[in-house]
């Protein structure tokens, strides 16, 4: 049987609604992803994919994202932290080096206990276990830049993992996982697609499809899933849904817009979504 991945976009608290309200909306339309073989989390899409492979139904997962915020907590990322940003990233080396000037920042957010914001993490995930499907949670090094994408059998709790990827420098704390600090594995890649590659047919969603020099775009790594001979098709936010979203991606109150624009969203994505997870249909794009 063709293998099937699921990959699972940054988009902070916004992103995280849009995604859970696409998938909502294309298993009411027939099209339930929730039993891809593998499931790739960043970010945003860390905490998505945690939800999702939680056995929760969708349709409890959208809901909740429909209704006031919880647990969550909203932040800002000002001009001064996404010049930072520019500046780490913009500056000539390697990827790498990039993501050790992120590391440094991330290294200097604001305190925070780990403990809290991972309670913050708990209390927004129904499962504090690994489901048995394969979950990869994306994370940066925040000293030596390196990326990871733990498992099950990394040696991390779940919650461990999300709060790691979730760890926006300048807005959140790394986290510690055996010994060493972890950042937001956004910092690599926005989608990080690349790691379902070998799988037969991928839906990616990508709350933030955009890359910048060292941060490769949604895609082109969709075009190299191609080339290497995956069925792929990817789901970017519509203008309504950025219109539901708006400019702080870290804000709750918006949370139940996105997610309902989302699930709105899934009606014009339905067909190209289905073409691939079926099979039917080599490689296709939605916006």
């Amino acid at each position: 049987m063709a293998s099937r991945a699921l990959v699972l976009g940054s988009g902070g608290i916004t992103g995280v609604a849009w995604e859970i309200g696409l998938l909502a909306g294309l298993a009411d339309g027939g099209m339930d992803l929730a039993g891809a073989d593998l499931v790739v989390g960043t970010s945003a899409g860390a905490l998505a994919g945690a939800l999702l492979t939680s056995g929760t139904p969708l349709a409890a997962l959208y809901q909740a994202q429909c209704g006031p915020p919880a647990a969550e907590v909203s932040a800002t990322m000002g001009r001064a932290l996404m010049l930072r940003y520019l500046v780490a990233i913009l500056t000539p080396g390697s990827a790498v080096r990039a993501r050790k000037r992120l590391g440094r920042l991330s290294r200097a957010s604001p305190p925070l206990a780990e403990a809290e914001r991972e309670a913050v993490i708990g209390a927004m995930l129904p499962s504090h276990e690994w489901p048995a499907q394969r979950l990869l949670i994306t994370a940066v090094d925040a000293r030596s830049g390196q990326c990871t994408a733990f498992d099950s059998s990394s040696g991390a709790s779940l919650i461990e993992a999300v709060s790691a990827s979730c760890a926006v420098p300048g807005v959140w704390p790394p986290v510690q996982i055996n010994g060493r600090r972890w950042m937001d594995g956004g910092m690599r890649s926005a989608v990080n697609a690349d790691l379902a590659e070998g799988s037969d047919r991928v839906v990616v969603l990508a709350p933030i499809s955009r890359g910048v020099r060292v941060m490769p775009p949604a895609l082109r790594q969709c075009q190299h899933l191609a080339g290497t001979g995956s069925a792929v098709v990817l789901v970017t936010p519509g203008p309504e849904a950025l219109a539901a979203i708006g400019p702080n991606m870290l804000d709750a109150a918006r949370r139940g817009p996105a997610a309902r624009a989302g699930y709105a969203q899934a009606a014009a994505a339905a067909a190209q979504v289905a073409a691939v997870w079926s099979g039917e249909r080599p490689a296709a794009a939605a916006g």
